[in-house]
Order: C-alpha cells, then structure tokens, then sequence
C-alpha cells in the first residue's frame, strides 16, 4: 500500500551485534544477505535490514511508494533532499535515502513487482 512501512534499515558500527541484540530482543529471525556484517531480521509485519560500518547508529524507516521516479522528484518539489537511487535487488526492489526540509531523514522503497 503506497506510504505504508515498508522497510527499516539498522545501520551501526557492528553490525553482527546489532543484530544479535535485535533478535534477542524481540525474537526476531535473522536472514543471511552476502556480506559478513549484512543481513535482514523478519519481524511479524515488515523486514528490518542490518548493516555495519556506519559511523553513528541509526535507524532509517522506508515507505512503499509506487514510482519510485516521480516519488524522488515529489519529494525535491516539496523542499526535501533525496540521495542516489539504488540499482534494482533482486527481491527486494529499489530504494532512495531521503529528508525532509527541516533535515529529518527517511527512505522511499519500491518493492519489485511479482
């Protein structure tokens, strides 16, 4: 559904420990994904990425949008500052880091259609 929770992307210095401290804490269950300090834990209701190598921690909440494109532009028109688009994940769609024009920061996601 356009501007549900799509996605929360944890990011943090140790990334294997963020981890494990999710999933002990809510019982989440870990999903490998390539590298050693990537993966994605699954929640009742939304997928939560986790990565290391951030130089602060933070916690980044991503809204399904329909067209990620015209989305981008939307959210420059408004006053708001958008990063790089990713390429395509297989599986997972595209995604734009953004914030708004007071600097609060949150993402765009397009899931990859079936």
């Amino acid at each position: 559904m356009f501007g549900s929770l799509s996605h929360v992307e944890i990011g943090a210095p140790d990334g294997s420990q963020a981890l494990v401290f999710f999933q002990q804490l809510f019982g989440w269950s870990p999903q490998p994904m390539g590298a050693l300090q990537n993966a994605w834990l699954q929640t009742p209701s939304v997928r939560v990425g986790v990565h290391g190598d951030d130089p602060q921690s933070c916690m980044v909440l991503y809204f399904r949008v329909d067209d990620l494109a015209s989305s981008v532009l939307q959210v420059q028109a408004l006053g708001g500052h958008t990063g790089e688009v990713s390429d395509p994940e297989p599986g997972f769609g595209r995604f734009c880091l953004c914030r708004d024009p007071q600097g609060v920061c949150f993402g765009l996601h397009q899931p990859d259609t079936p």
